[in-house]
């Protein structure tokens, strides 16, 4: 391919800016060849992705008090645990915590041992009985039994 050179612009002929234009069928030019592989690129990100759309409240049978902590989890929780998926983020993923005796961490899986750790905090999890109130935490934990 032949290097562009500027031209001056002659206005009585409106002459092109560039004394050479790639003609069509001529080949593959650089910005198709760039479009292509950004195409081929999130083609293959999206396919490798397993993104879900987020279901409503409705559609997850949660009563009020359940839709609130909800609220809550999304606020302060959702940052650092999933709640639908098995993988973790900064911290372990919550999906189904109630349902196994023990915790990822060893410890047993009951609302007192749960609201410890929402309350206190734990390891690398701050604590958030300074942020929410009791009633906030009875909230909380009656949506991460749903999980």
């Amino acid at each position: 391919m032949t290097p562009l050179r500027w031209v001056p612009h002659s206005r009585a002929t409106d002459a092109p800016l560039l004394s050479h234009v790639p003609q069509a069928g001529t080949g593959t030019t650089f910005v198709s060849r760039l479009a292509v592989c950004g195409l081929a690129v999130l083609l293959a990100v999206l396919a490798g992705c397993q993104v879900e759309r987020r279901k409503s409240d409705a559609e997850l049978g949660l009563n009020s008090t359940q839709s609130t902590g909800r609220a809550i989890y999304d606020r302060q929780c959702g940052g650092c645990h999933e709640a639908y998926s098995s993988r973790g983020l900064n911290g372990p993923s919550l999906q189904g915590m109630f349902r196994h005796p023990y915790m990822k961490n060893g410890m047993p899986a009951n609302d007192e041992r749960v609201r410890d750790i929402v309350v206190l905090g734990r390891a690398m999890m701050p604590g958030y009985g300074r942020v929410l109130s009791p009633q906030q935490v009875d909230e909380l934990m009656a949506y991460l039994h749903t999980l």
